[in-house]
């Protein structure tokens, strides 16, 4: 008996074979074979037991070698009939919807149809619904569906997870969370580019990679994303006011407050520690918070406010924050918020708050409310109906999706509204350096400015400082952490 090599099914001895379906119990013709092969198999892949050398039955799948016929002869004589016998035309025949192989026994062809199953994939399945109505319509349909329903499942968890693992590592690199270095590598990186490109002498670049890891090495900022001047930016601002801006009712300003702005190293992540160092610069020129801050006596680098914030994670502050991060930001690009400034600035011993204005308050998803409260932050502290009042306050942190800056005052308008006066960490010392002019027209102050209808994040959290603690409230504080609440308006 010949088998084919596409399936190892048994052919036909009779001419016609090829035009018509092949059947078991007769005797096969060997010049049969490549017409049978050609004609049914032309673009099936080869089975994969062939590759091996080990042609299986095509009733059972028991592997039979080179003793195929005899094995099929052997174990399976009483199904296939007398050899070289025809069926009788009263017997129901039974075709397998796969490779078109007629048997006379149901049995039988359930076992040829389950080696068809185990060799072809699951999209080369989907089209055999129709199985179940060859096999007589109550044999195997419900265990086909079954199959069918459970393998689809598989492909679409397993469609699910590969979506949630390509999510997940797209917000690893949004979040700065990816394992692709930190402030160093991205300054290197960044400065090697700029050589590239013609815009850095190759002496500049190993000038300020040397000043870069001298100032890493103490764990202080450079200074060069600073914008100084004689009086300061609030100094500045003061005077300005007292002035010029006929249209302005009354203003506050925060205490004094020096700027810094994003660099080579940080671009694209660091806003929320440069907003640290900008409330920090304000609270070291505040004799009240001299000994919170007696190990901190200046500004410090990113690197070094990323260990500043792991220690308060160290010491028991908000856990849940500590594990979003796996506990590390020292060497990552990582963003921080509102939790983490709270978290370092209450381990300093530092007073301070976190609100939570989670959604708008008033019209076209403005936070009329974020306003009022900034107005009362400030207002409590001056003295004086005047029009200008500089207040001792330390300036605002405020949070928003993606971004975060810095509050320095508030305006309000002769017809009353609000306008808030803000640091901008993505605004380079260039610009912040107009504010410091003698002949201040005004028009720089719309890098600062931001009325109501300019705030239309769907959430704003600010973290406002307001005095010292004692250490046993430090630790209650920590205690609290655990679950870190804030106050939410409304």
């Amino acid at each position: 008996m010949l088998v084919r090599e596409a399936c190892g099914q048994a052919l036909s001895s009779e001419p016609a074979a090829a035009q018509r379906p092949l059947q078991l119990g007769r005797q096969p013709r060997r010049d049969e074979m490549p017409r049978h092969v050609e004609a049914a198999h032309s673009e099936r892949p080869p089975r994969p037991e062939l590759a091996e050398g080990l042609p299986r039955c095509p009733l059972c799948g028991e592997a039979a070698g080179q003793e195929l016929e005899a094995h099929v002869w052997a174990r399976h004589g009483q199904l296939l009939g007398a050899p070289g016998g025809d069926i009788g035309n009263d017997e129901q025949l039974y075709e397998c919807p796969m490779c078109s192989l007629t048997c006379t026994n149901i049995q039988i062809l359930e076992e040829h149809v389950d080696l068809h199953l185990e060799e072809h994939s699951f999209s080369e399945v989907l089209s055999l619904w129709n199985v179940a109505a060859w096999l007589g319509g109550n044999v195997r349909d419900l265990e086909l569906a079954q199959w069918l329903q459970t393998e689809e499942d598989k492909r679409q968890r397993s469609e699910e997870e590969k979506r949630e693992r390509e999510e997940f590592k797209k917000l690893q690199r949004q979040y700065g969370l990816d394992n692709s270095g930190g402030y160093k590598q991205q300054f290197l990186k960044n400065m090697e580019r700029e050589v590239d490109r013609g815009k850095m002498q190759p002496f500049e670049y190993h000038k300020r990679k040397a000043d870069m890891m001298e100032c890493l090495a103490f764990g202080i900022d450079d200074g060069k994303t600073k914008t100084s001047g004689k009086n300061g930016i609030i100094e500045a601002l003061c005077k300005y006011y007292q002035n010029e801006n006929k249209d302005v009712r009354h203003v506050w300003l925060s205490a004094g407050v020096d700027h810094f702005h994003s660099s080579l190293g940080d671009r694209g992540w660091g806003c929320g520690y440069r907003n640290f160092q900008m409330l920090l610069s304000s609270l070291l020129q505040n004799s009240l918070y001299n000994d919170c801050l007696r190990d901190t006596t200046s500004i410090p680098s990113i690197p070094k406010i990323q260990s500043m914030i792991e220690d308060a994670w160290r010491e028991g502050f908000d856990p849940h924050g500590a594990s979003h991060f796996n506990n590390r930001l020292h060497g990552s690009k990582a963003w921080i918020g509102a939790c983490e400034i709270y978290s370092l600035l209450t381990n300093l011993r530092i007073k301070c708050q976190i609100i939570d204005f989670h959604k708008p308050t008033g019209p076209t998803g403005t936070h009329p409310r974020l306003f009022e409260w900034i107005l009362r932050y400030y207002s409590s502290d001056s003295e004086g109906g005047g029009k200008v009042a500089c207040t001792s306050k330390p300036p605002i942190y405020l949070q928003h999706q993606g971004h975060s800056r810095t509050i320095v005052g508030i305006e309000e308008k002769k017809n009353r509204t609000l306008c808030l006066l803000l640091f901008d960490p993505g605004c380079p010392s260039q610009e912040m350096q107009k504010l410091l002019k003698q002949n201040n027209d005004g028009t720089s102050l719309k890098l600062l400015r931001k009325f109501v209808g300019s705030l239309k994040e769907k959430q704003y959290q600010i973290v406002a400082v307001d005095g010292v603690l004692s250490l046993e409230e430090k630790i209650a504080r920590c205690h609290a952490s655990q679950v870190l609440t804030s106050e939410k308006i409304p």
